[in-house]
């Protein structure tokens, strides 16, 4: 599992992941848990919905290819 997940990108699932942890828990909805993927592939720095599109967010290394 090579990184795909840049810092912004990873920064922005925080939010949305806690954001949506957060509107479970105040209408009490069990569908609030759904904000822990996002915050999963943050910690772990790996989407695979990413995979297929051959998409990547992490910043590239000077002299690095694609």
């Amino acid at each position: 599992m090579k990184a795909n997940i840049g810092s912004i990108d990873r920064t922005f699932r925080v939010i949305v992941g806690l954001g949506i942890l957060g509107a479970g828990y105040y209408f009490k909805s069990a569908w609030g848990l759904i904000g822990l993927v996002p915050l999963a592939t943050a910690v772990v720095r790996f989407c695979p919905a990413y995979l297929p599109f051959g998409l990547s967010t992490c910043e590239k290394k000077p002299g690095q290819h694609s």
